[in-house]
């Protein structure tokens, strides 16, 4: 069936709005401040081909990975003609069902025209537990997928609209803090029933026919303005590659080699040359890699692009079997999102030879996580506080790098200071940026944050996962590096201790503090070139010391 442009459009719009609205419904309904504060959430619409056909405009890009995972798996497994109304599929195993790391909750229900399925709403949660060996399930230490928490592969958790009340209480047995669980399951259900509620009036406004159809245009448009933007690129290889800090147990400066071939409006990214697998949980499902480039070629090519499977269509993707990009079962993936930063950092570093004032200076690289654990002395009842904190983006061409945010895969919000003293028995002693972590350049990095956390009462347990702490982020054309993380220990007797960049389950007594630093970004361009307003800006903001200025800018 052919289609005019104008109904096209309107049957995208309405797409994107139901999936807007079912990602809004989750925030809104979930009980952890994972998803109603920091939004570490995503929706969707699937064809009946398994094929990406919206996503929630706020979603987050290494959420595409797991989704397009557990369709494909659902459709290898599941045969369309027994699906019912009302079913619910679950999953979250990156080794058997397409997802990329265990804490990333996939649902998936069949859409129903005339007793067939047309499509898929599905959704996916960060549950700040999903059990395990350690508080939260993302502590470094891990060494294979068995310490990370409870793996679900494909079931079926509602048959025909009914709960299957023992599997539901098998998965909240498993996990720590089962009410809040239940509470944020709950809110992907209601996400899930309200999607589908919006497909079938959708429906009954086109039919199947018309829906199926603007589908197949949707994707294909999308492709074709992809390698459009492609074409543009001059043809050539280019080469770059980085390294991991370390994975927590055995390994350091874990390398990631890339080559970028483009030729015409084909695009092709090699990682051969990266490095094995390694026994800590840093490890990347080779649909965590495919995410990552497609997010950042999206992001230099065209970001106003859709986000639907043409964008996965434009680009082919090898990474040798067992790599640290594309791992294999018993992998640890937990902190899966940290090399999927470094991933983006290094088609970044190929691409500024081609593209130049499109690209930016590496960015802080990672997924800074913490998690403080532990019992409310006012309740007795347990509590966990999950959260990712952002911090410098890289410099770009004309502009400086944005301060205290969060970048490339991750875009999930930080935690507002009331959010967590309202929560937790948790204060907040102090939340700024750091000064002197922007990189120098003719356009400085962006800074990073430091949020130091002092538990009231009683003695909790803190984990921490860091990347950049030890391998500064790169600048391009002359910029200087970022700043680096860190997590230390401030004791009650002044002394401070520093501690490891992938910290497990580190017992902080009574009124003592744990200050989280972030990494910074890299600067573009020499500083030579910075002008002498935006460095007195500089200096008069606070956003560097004296001694830095000096040290970088000289006398100007």
């Amino acid at each position: 069936m052919s289609l005019d442009p104008i109904t096209i459009e309107i049957i995208h719009s309405s797409l994107k709005s139901i999936a807007d609205e079912s990602y809004i419904a989750l925030m809104k309904s979930a009980y952890s401040q994972n998803i109603k504060e920091r939004c570490d959430h995503s929706t969707a619409i699937v064809d009946v081909k398994g094929r990406l056909v919206a996503q929630a405009h706020n979603a987050i890009p290494i959420h595409i990975a797991s989704m397009i995972g557990l369709m494909e798996c659902l459709l290898r497994e599941r045969p369309i003609e027994d699906m019912k109304p009302g079913d619910i599929f679950v999953a979250n195993d990156p080794h058997v069902a397409g997802g990329t790391h265990l804490p990333d909750v996939n649902l998936a229900t069949p859409i129903f025209s005339g007793g067939e399925v047309i499509g898929f709403v599905c959704n996916i949660a960060h549950h700040a537990d999903i059990g395990g060996m350690a508080v939260g399930s993302m502590a470094g230490g891990m060494s294979e997928i068995y310490q990370e928490g409870l793996r679900i592969p494909l079931v079926k958790l509602f048959d025909a609209g009914k709960l299957n009340e023992d599997l539901f209480n098998l998965i909240l047995l498993n996990v720590r803090l089962p009410r809040e669980r239940k509470g944020d399951y709950n809110a992907q259900f209601a996400a899930t029933r309200l999607a589908e509620r919006r497909m079938q009036d959708l429906l009954d406004n086109y039919g199947a026919s018309q829906l199926t159809a603007a589908f197949d245009e949707i994707i294909e448009r999308t492709e074709m303005r992809m390698r459009k933007a492609v074409s543009e690129v001059p043809d050539g290889v280019y080469s770059f590659d980085d390294v991991m800090d370390n994975d927590g147990l055995k390994a350091s400066n874990i390398k990631i080699a890339l080559k970028v071939a483009i030729k015409g409006d084909q695009a092709s990214f090699d990682f051969d040359g990266t490095d094995p697998q390694v026994p800590g949980n840093i490890n990347v499902p080779f649909n965590g890699t495919q995410a990552s480039v497609c997010y950042a070629m999206k992001a230099l090519l065209d970001p106003e692009v859709p986000n639907n499977h043409g964008v996965i269509n434009s680009f082919a993707i090898t990474a040798p079997k067992g790599s640290l990009v594309n791992c294999v079962f018993p992998a640890s993936v937990a902190s899966r999102a940290h090399t999927s930063q470094r991933i983006i950092d290094v088609i970044l570093g190929a691409m500024a030879e081609p593209l130049p004032e499109k690209t930016v200076a590496a960015a802080n690289g990672a997924n800074t996580s913490a998690i403080f654990a532990g019992k409310n002395p006012d309740t007795g009842e347990g509590y966990l506080y999950f959260e990712t904190l952002g911090g410098g983006m890289g410099a770009r061409y004309a502009k400086d790098g944005k301060d205290g945010v969060q970048v490339h895969v991750t875009n999930t919000s930080n935690l507002p200071v009331e959010a967590i003293e309202m929560e937790y028995p948790l204060r907040v002693e102090s939340y700024g940026l750091v000064q002197d972590s922007g990189g120098a350049g003719r356009h400085r990095g962006g800074m990073s944050l430091e949020r130091v956390v002092r538990p009231l009462g009683h003695t909790c347990i803190f984990t921490g996962v860091g990347e950049r702490f030890e391998n500064a982020p790169w600048g391009l054309d002359g910029g200087i590096e970022g700043g680096t993380g860190s997590f230390t220990h401030i004791k009650s007797d002044g002394s401070e201790d520093l501690l490891h960049p992938k910290e497990m389950d580190k017992d902080i007594p009574a009124e003592e503090l744990v200050a989280i630093r972030t990494p910074g970004a890299g600067g573009y361009g020499s500083p030579a070139l910075r002008s002498k307003e935006a460095l007195q800006e500089d200096l008069e903001s606070g956003k560097y010391t004296a001694d830095y200025l000096q040290k970088h800018y000289g006398d100007r």
